[in-house]
């Protein structure tokens, strides 16, 4: 059988290339090298650090101002705590000491002379003012009017009288209390607004993950670490001063809770012991 003008065998095995000839490596594995290899990528990763010192460091300026802005609401916050918890502490041992004296013996004007030495003590200024009022009606009582005048008019001049000293000592109650919750609206300001500081940090550091993309070309891990840390960072911060005084403000407020009741049930007291001694 004879073989047809286009086939050559000779010519068909001589253009088969070599087992040992070298093939051209493939573009978009060279690209990928490349990128792994270039030197965005390894200042990238060098510039990382895993602790949160180097983390604070090598964050940017927007996140280190948010962080300082953190650490002053939560340098505020310990310090109004550590004043209110001192503070609360010495009116509420003040007011034992008075309450001891109130319910022994002693007789009113020197139940006053004790609250003079009790600066602290809520008690004691609702009683001084109590007893102020009751010192400032007792002249206007009668004994210059006539007998029967006298005597009509004393019930309505006795309601009188309890009604003004009740609410004297109620007034000074608010005052007290007043004077005792200084400060700690700022413990509910840090509570609900360094949250929000915290997430701002974070927003800031993702979009500056994301503009590193953009800058290299590339999506691998050390490239987006470091943007992603540093918002990590700024949420950590937020939380970390939002939760210290979220609970500071719930124990205060309980701890005010507890002194008001008390003093709702002294001037109960104190009223009826001046409605004795009237």
């Amino acid at each position: 059988m004879p073989i047809p003008p286009c086939y050559s065998p000779t010519a068909s095995r001589d253009s088969r290339p070599p087992f040992d000839q070298e093939v051209p490596p493939i573009p978009i594995l060279a690209a990928a090298g490349a990128a792994l290899s270039s030197p965005v990528s390894a200042t990238a990763a060098q510039g990382f650090q895993g602790d949160v010192a180097g983390l604070i460091l090598h964050s940017g300026p927007m996140a280190q101002l948010v962080l300082l802005v953190l650490a002053f609401f939560s340098v505020m916050s310990w310090a109004v705590m550590a004043e209110r918890y001192r503070a609360l502490s010495r009116a509420e041992r003040e007011d034992l000491a008075l309450l001891r004296r109130f319910r022994g013996t002693e007789s009113l004007a020197d139940l006053r002379d004790a609250c003079e030495r009790l600066p602290y003590s809520p008690m004691a200024h609702v009683y001084r003012t109590g007893f102020r009022e009751l010192m400032h009606s007792r002249p206007g009582r009668g004994p210059g009017a006539p007998g029967g005048a006298a005597t009509m008019a004393a019930p309505h001049e006795s309601q009188m009288t309890a009604r003004v000293l009740e609410r004297a000592m109620i007034s000074a109650s608010s005052e007290s209390l007043s004077r005792l919750e200084r400060f700690l609206g700022f413990l509910a300001s840090t509570a609900s607004a360094t949250p929000f500081i915290g997430l701002f940090g974070t927003v800031w550091g993702i979009m500056g993950a994301f503009r590193s993309i953009g800058m290299t070309g590339t999506a691998n891990l050390a490239t987006v670490a470091p943007g992603i840390s540093e918002a990590l960072i700024t949420t950590a911060a937020g939380l970390a001063a939002a939760i210290p005084a979220v609970l500071g403000y719930n124990y205060f407020n309980n701890r005010l809770r507890v002194i008001g009741n008390r003093l709702d049930n002294f001037i109960a007291e104190t009223m009826n012991r001046f409605e004795k001694a009237s």
